[in-house]
């Protein structure tokens, strides 16, 4: 598909010079006679723009207002802006903003093409993303994802979502077990709310009467009678997180609960009616916790009438890019700054990157990437040292089979790349290679004595 450029500019001449310029270099293009005009266009979903070229001054809306538009309501799209001599300290502004390049009229087409070029090239990653965002089918808000396992779960959940049958979600931590129990509740037609309880941060003599209640003097300590969580997610959802952490003692509680569809408060002597659906989840290996004990079968069976495992984030890598571009927008409109744009290089290393601990943790990493970035760009140096040495080794033993490059040229890459990362820190080097710094030093020789010009 042919690259599509946006044109603001209001010098009818300069408008159409760009226009046959593109044009003849094989582009498509799009023109607009001024600022406004120009962001109708970006406003318009339907219009697949790949950069935009801007004026810096024209009626109406300038230059510079219309890149902050772009920046907020079309991210991915890469801004070159062409300027009068006398109007270079506004388009250098504009670029500190977050504007691509700029050229100073007149500029040469070569100059041109080779700027739009890099843009297009720099920008990939990003355009990428958002055409595969609209044309995804829509899904529960939160939930990020293209891969062929995202798609499986968002159809599992919907057809969860239709039931009232408890739903037992597995996987790892940091995976977003609860933003999955939650989208269910969201997308069911329960009135009641969603009442989330971590099991394993009650401590065992209160879960009993957190979950169902207690009266007044049930216990040393309960000076009045109060409803338990069951009855607090009346009409609603019940998400017990680690549910797994269930004492053995509770667990013939919470089961009658869920055959009888009533609870009894601690201390009381009758039964209490509820209407509540309950979804679990844990990172545990319940069929492994029932078979040594820990678990009772019975419970296992009645919370795992549907199951819904959600995957690591190492096992679904083409979701990698959809989350990063999600979590920046997301923290960039918490900070009130414009979105940030990844490299290709650090987008290469963060999709691989193997993420143990998966989406709580890719958020946390982009969080410190952005406040160690300078400007709006991400680049691998900014990147955790964790995520940057053992992603560049991914993505350095890839360009090797590519390349076909032999055992000793992968190490001195790998060696390379480590101490870019520690900005020519040889010990911090050293301590990450894994090597003493005798023998860091001795190999870096031999790179010296094998190309007098190595330097490093």
């Amino acid at each position: 598909m042919k690259a599509r450029f946006l044109i603001a500019e209001d010098d009818a001449d300069l408008r159409d010079l760009l226009q046959d310029d593109l044009e003849d270099a094989g582009y498509e293009t799009i023109v607009a006679v001024d600022g406004r005009a120009a962001l109708a266009h970006l406003n318009d979903e339907n219009n697949f723009i790949d950069v935009l070229i801007t004026d810096v001054k024209m009626p109406g809306m300038t230059g510079d207002e219309l890149l902050k538009a772009t920046r907020e309501k079309r991210p991915e799209i890469p801004v070159i802006v062409v300027t009068a001599f006398g109007s270079v300290e506004q388009a250098v502004e504009m670029v500190k903003n977050g504007a691509f390049q700029y050229l100073t009229k007149p500029f040469e087409t070569d100059d041109l093409l080779r700027t739009i070029e890099q843009a297009l090239e720099q920008s990939e990653p990003l355009r990428s993303q958002a055409r595969l965002r609209r044309e995804l089918p829509s899904s529960p808000p939160r939930l990020i994802g293209a891969s062929r396992q995202m798609k499986d779960i968002l159809k599992l959940l919907g057809k969860a979502a239709r039931s009232n049958s408890t739903v037992l979600i597995t996987g790892e931590s940091g995976t977003g077990k609860e933003l999955f129990a939650r989208s269910i509740h969201e997308m069911s037609d329960r009135k009641g709310a969603f009442v989330p309880v971590n099991c394993a941060a009650i401590p065992t003599e209160l879960i009993e009467s957190e979950l169902f209640g207690h009266t007044g003097q049930a216990f040393t300590g309960a000076k009045q009678a109060r409803a338990g969580l069951f009855e607090a997610a009346e009409a609603g959802t019940l998400f017990l997180d680690e549910v797994g952490e269930l004492p053995l003692a509770v667990q013939p509680k919470l089961l009658r609960a869920l055959q009888e569809g009533s609870v009894r408060r601690v201390g009381a002597d009758r039964e209490r009616e509820v209407n509540v659906r309950v979804v679990a989840a844990t990172n545990r290996d319940l069929e492994k916790e029932v078979a040594e004990g820990r678990f009772r079968e019975d419970l296992y069976w009645r919370l795992n009438v549907i199951h819904l495992r959600v995957p690591p984030l190492r096992e679904r890598p083409l979701d990698i890019p959809l989350m990063i571009d999600h979590f920046l927008t997301k923290m960039a409109e918490s900070t009130n700054q414009p979105p940030f744009n990844v490299t290709s290089e650090a987008l290469a290393i963060l999709t691989a990157y193997s993420w143990p601990g998966n989406v709580r943790e890719l958020e946390n990493a982009l969080e410190s990437a952005m406040a160690l970035a300078e400007g709006f760009v991400i680049t691998p140096d900014d990147l955790p040292a964790r995520i940057g040495s053992t992603g560049k080794v991914s993505a350095l033993l890839a360009r090797g089979r590519e390349q076909r490059m032999t055992l000793q040229d992968l190490e001195k890459e790998y060696i390379l790349e480590t101490l870019r990362l520690t900005n020519g820190n040889k010990s911090r080097a050293a301590e990450m290679l894994g090597f003493d710094r005798r023998t860091l030093h001795r190999k870096l020789d031999e790179y010296r004595a094998a190309d007098p010009s190595f330097q490093f």
